[in-house]
C-alpha cells in the first residue's frame, strides 16, 4: 500500500470513529491538502432579527471560560484540554498563546493549524476542536419562573428550553415573556413572545433561538382589585379582554345586598396620573390595576 492510499485510509477511519461516537467536531488542515479538505456549512435555524421574524442561526463563538479539547491528527502528544483565558487565548503545545475568542470552533481549528504550518512545526497539520464545557455563552432567566438561573446555550437552544431549565413559570406569571439582547450598535433589543401559543392555537408561538448574553424575563401577570358587595373581594389575575361582569364573577358573584347598577371603577389617568372614579359599564374591558367597587342596593 503506497503512502497516499495509507493516508486516505487513516483519514477515513478517523471520520468513521468520530461519527460512531456522535461527537461534534471542527476540522482544519493546511491549504496544501485540498483534496482532503472538508466543507463545513453553518447550520441554519430560526433566530432573533430586527423584524422579530425567524432568521439565520448564528454560529457559537468561543469565549473566556470555555473549556476546549484540541487534537492534532496523528500527533497525540499535542492533544490538550485547556480553558480559554480572560484575554481570549489558549496555550497550545509548541505554539504558546493563540487567540481564539470570538471564533467558531472551525475557525479556531483553522487558525491553530495555520500557526503550526507557518511556524514550520508541522508539515500538514489537521486540527480538531471539541467544546468540553461552554461557560462563555450564558443566558439569564429571570422573573416569574420557579428557579431563576444562568446556564450555557448553544445554537439550538430555544425559549422553551430556557423555560424548562428554569422549572417553568409560576402561578403569578403573565402570558408573555421578553428576550432582551444587546445589539451590535450598543442598543437594547427587546422582543415579546406570547406564551398563550403554548396551549391555544389561536395565538402564534415564536420559537426563537438564543445567544450568549441574552436575558429572558417573565413578568408577573397584570392584576385588578374588586371589593364591596361581592362574595370574595380580593386581588385577581387580569385575563385578556376581561369585562367588568366577568371580574364580578371572578370575585364570586354579587351578594344579596349588591346593586348591579351601582358599580364603580377607580382607574389612574395616563395623562394626569390622577385616580379617577366613575360609574362602570358591566360590559366594558377591565384594565390593569383597576379597582372595582360594587355598592349595596339602596332598597
Amino acid at each position: 500500500m503506497n503512502s497516499q492510499k495509507l493516508t486516505t485510509w487513516r483519514v477515513s477511519l478517523r471520520f468513521a470513529a468520530l461519527a460512531l461516537c456522535g461527537m461534534p467536531l471542527a476540522f482544519a488542515q493546511s491549504p496544501d491538502a485540498a483534496p482532503r479538505t472538508a466543507a463545513i456549512n453553518a447550520a441554519k435555524a430560526p433566530g432573533l432579527n430586527q423584524s422579530g421574524q425567524p432568521g439565520p442561526r448564528p454560529l457559537v463563538a468561543l469565549g473566556p471560560g470555555d473549556v476546549i479539547n484540541v487534537q492534532v491528527f496523528g500527533r497525540p502528544e499535542l492533544t490538550t484540554t485547556t480553558s480559554i483565558a480572560e484575554d481570549g487565548s489558549i496555550v497550545a503545545p509548541l505554539l504558546g498563546p493563540v487567540q481564539v475568542a470570538g471564533l467558531s470552533t472551525a475557525a479556531a481549528a483553522q487558525k491553530i493549524a495555520g500557526a503550526y504550518r507557518d511556524g514550520q512545526l508541522l508539515r500538514n497539520p489537521q486540527v480538531t476542536i471539541l467544546i468540553s464545557q461552554a461557560r462563555s455563552q450564558l443566558v439569564s432567566v429571570l422573573g416569574e419562573v420557579r428557579a431563576p438561573v444562568r446556564f450555557p446555550v448553544d445554537t439550538a437552544t430555544t425559549v422553551l428550553d430556557v423555560l424548562a431549565q428554569a422549572g417553568g413559570t409560576t402561578d403569578k406569571s403573565g402570558d408573555v415573556m421578553y428576550i432582551i439582547r444587546n445589539s451590535n450598535a450598543g442598543e437594547v433589543d427587546r422582543r415579546m413572545i406570547d406564551l398563550r401559543g403554548l396551549h391555544n392555537n389561536r395565538y402564534s408561538l415564536k420559537l426563537l433561538t438564543l445567544q450568549g448574553g441574552d436575558s429572558v424575563f417573565v413578568p408577573p401577570a397584570e392584576q385588578f382589585y374588586i371589593y364591596g358587595e361581592v362574595q370574595e373581594p380580593n386581588m385577581y389575575r387580569l385575563e385578556p379582554n376581561m369585562t367588568v361582569l366577568q371580574a364580578i364573577s371572578r370575585g364570586g358573584g354579587l351578594t344579596k345586598l349588591a346593586s348591579r347598577s351601582r358599580v364603580e371603577i377607580k382607574r389612574r389617568d395616563l395623562d394626569s396620573g390622577q385616580l379617577i372614579t366613575r360609574k362602570a359599564r358591566l360590559h366594558e374591558i377591565v384594565q390593569a390595576d383597576d379597582v372595582i367597587y360594587v355598592k349595596e342596593s339602596l332598597f
